[in-house]
């Protein structure tokens, strides 16, 4: 079992898949973290829960402390590495077949998923990019803050699409040609991931509805630091 500080400062691994919630009751999923991501502890607790930050993408969210025995100290500290946009542009296919192989395996919408089968909208995205050493913010309001901005007639497979009215809810990946792919859920009316296209579209009732509330696109340039 770790022995929890006051002002805890060290860095600890993950050994196994875990899932973190967005409030200290840990009723609702928030996101996951895969074996062997950086965990920093924070002095947020309750009896039950404590809140970790992820040393990645510095994403908070609380870990029951009966999985505490599931981290381990690491014996060195995350240290990010930079990576220029040339470097992205060569591993773009792979983070676009990521998301391919992703959809070709059964799985359903899950919010708060990152690591799979299951997944939501940016932790499809995310887990994408992070398979090849590219780290993006967590969620979809944030991705789109974080990447450059382009125009929709500018797109280039492997950017960003991103949805909603007030704020970002939704994030998919451009393929080119009009399609993207992305995970959505049942109130779209598909339950996992799928591939539709970014233009008005009324034979295809899930195209037309993200259609009609498409906001922005982005480039990803460089790997959260």
């Amino acid at each position: 079992m770790i022995l929890i500080s006051p002002f805890p400062t060290a860095e600890y691994i993950c050994t196994t898949p875990l899932d973190l919630y967005d409030h200290s009751d840990c009723r609702t999923l928030a996101t996951q973290s895969a074996q062997g991501r950086h965990f920093r502890l924070t002095s947020q607790r309750t009896e039950t829960a404590i809140q970790v930050q992820q040393c990645e993408d510095e994403y908070r969210a609380w870990l029951p402390l009966d999985r505490l025995s599931d981290l381990l100290p690491a014996k060195t500290p995350y240290e990010a590495i930079a990576v220029s946009r040339g470097q992205i542009e060569a591993r773009l296919d792979a983070v676009i077949a990521y998301t391919l192989r992703a959809k070709d395996k059964p799985n359903t919408y899950l919010w708060g998923g990152n690591i799979g089968p299951n997944y939501d909208c940016s932790g499809l995205m995310q887990a994408a990019f992070s398979s090849v050493g590219i780290w993006l913010p967590r969620d979809s309001f944030q991705q789109e803050a974080f990447c450059q901005p382009v125009a929709i007639s500018d797109l280039v497979a492997g950017d960003l699409i991103f949805f909603g009215q007030e704020r970002v809810d939704h994030v998919a990946l451009y393929l080119g040609n009009d399609h993207y792919i992305h995970s959505s859920g049942k109130s779209q009316g598909r339950n996992g991931i799928g591939i539709d296209r970014l233009t008005a579209d009324s034979g295809n009732p899930i195209s037309q509805a993200y259609f009609e509330k498409w906001r922005s696109c982005g480039r990803v340039m460089h790997s959260v630091s």
